[in-house]
């Protein structure tokens, strides 16, 4: 009787430790792609699942079906589609990082935009174009990758040296995740909107055709007027006065690390003073 009963107990250890280990699996899985483009394409699968669920329980027989007919297809589309993350996935079990901390980790917001305003306004008055990306929630991977990975702390002196005519990465975007320079020189995409005024160039299309596919949000530096932009949503923002821009970049990236952290922010009181409109090239 005993053997049995040390039999039933084990094997419920054994289910508990299963089940647990499964759910740390899963867990991980959405930490690696939680910020990703990935998050989307979840989402529509998800729904494909309620809906062949919900089409077998209401015996919809054509819904079911069809649903039926694309599920096969389904693995192989899986991983064409989630072909990057699981990419990542595998690199980061090489290194060892896979169980780490994730990168979506608090940090001061205000140090990276203070450099960033610096170099920005150094660049400004010299009129030396720039394009400078936050990432926010949906992460920049894909972008990153088609740079040259720098991996920085932030600084206005290093921003201001990577934009100078003629140097290796001045042709391009920086992109800022983290609070770090994570790479220089990255190709983004041009925006396809027919209304966008002529005045503008690659750069300020590069701004704004990344904020139409993702939340990032982008400062521009115009190198024939030296005017600075700010591109959000697919709108720009031309020649944005220091106060809005400052504020804008608060308010937008607070309302970011509050949503990944489950944390606010305190805000140093001077930026809250500092108001003004928005101006229009």
């Amino acid at each position: 009787m005993d053997y049995f009963e040390n039999l039933t107990v084990w094997g419920a250890v054994k289910d508990a430790a299963d089940i647990l280990i499964v759910s740390y699996l899963i867990y991980r899985m959405i930490l690696l792609v939680r910020g990703t483009k990935a998050v989307q394409l979840l989402k529509g699968i998800l729904l494909l699942v309620i809906t062949w669920a919900l089409s077998t329980w209401l015996n919809l027989y054509t819904l079911k079906w069809v649903m039926n007919q694309l599920f096969p297809f389904g693995i192989m589309t899986i991983l064409i589609i989630f072909q990057p993350e699981l990419r990542r996935a595998l690199e980061q079990l090489g290194r060892g990082t896979l169980f780490s901390r994730s990168s979506l980790e608090e940090h001061d917001i205000s140090h990276p935009i203070n450099e960033v305003i610096k170099a920005v306004q150094y660049l400004a008055r010299r009129k030396i174009g720039a394009l400078i990306v936050f990432e926010r929630r949906t992460g920049l991977g894909d972008y990153i990758e088609t740079g040259i990975k720098m991996k920085s702390a932030i600084s206005s002196e290093l921003l201001i040296n990577i934009f100078i005519p003629n140097t290796p990465l001045h042709d391009g975007a920086v992109i800022v995740s983290g609070g770090e320079i994570m790479a220089a020189g990255c190709y983004l995409p041009l925006s396809e909107n027919p209304f966008i005024s002529k005045e503008l160039g690659t750069r300020h299309r590069a701004a704004i055709g990344i904020s139409e596919v993702c939340d990032a949000i982008s400062v521009v530096v115009s190198e024939e007027t030296g005017h600075v932009s700010l591109a959000l949503n697919g709108q720009i923002v031309r020649d944005i006065k220091e106060e809005s821009l400052i504020s804008k970049l608060f308010d937008e990236l607070r309302q970011t690390n509050a949503k990944k952290t489950g944390r606010s922010w305190n805000i140093p009181w001077k930026f809250w003073q500092r108001k003004g409109g928005d101006g229009h090239g």
